[in-house]
């Protein structure tokens, strides 16, 4: 087989209907149904219009602001649940994942100043919160942001 052999399928290539090209083509209405607004030239409507009935996305409040494309979202856990690594231990995203923290390295990973910690760990996550450090620094281990 070669490249310059194939071909599709018999059938499976249709040619295109000329519509509204007078009595030579397929006649009159030219699939646009008789009369009313969708025959008329640039007769369609906007999308989500209801008829002149206030639109849904204008009655309903929960729909309305701006929401941030761009925003990123962090998966949070606590300093307490730190407490389950051994003393030493360095924390990075790969063995929260192993532990059951995390359930996927989609999102960054903040940590959140909750909680307790006697381990002295070495942390490598993308973001702590201020009461965070201070609870890792206090009982000897070291923050890394990566």
């Amino acid at each position: 087989m070669y490249s310059n052999t194939l071909k599709p399928n018999f059938g499976s290539h249709h040619r295109r209907k000329r519509v509204g090209r007078g009595h030579g083509c397929s006649v009159k209405t030219a699939g646009r149904g008789s009369n009313g607004q969708g025959s008329r030239s640039g007769g369609l409507k906007a999308p989500g219009f209801e008829g002149g009935q206030t639109p849904w996305y204008r009655r309903l409040p929960k729909y309305r602001g701006f929401k941030n494309p761009f925003r990123v979202e962090f998966t949070e856990i606590a300093v307490g649940s730190l407490e389950r690594f051994e003393d030493g231990d360095t924390v990075d995203p790969f063995s929260l994942l192993k532990v059951g923290l995390i359930r996927n390295l989609n999102n960054p990973i903040k940590v959140l100043g909750n909680g307790t910690l006697t381990k002295k760990l070495t942390v490598q996550l993308h973001a702590f919160t201020a009461s965070s450090k201070e609870a890792i620094e206090k009982a000897g281990g070291t923050v890394e942001e990566i």
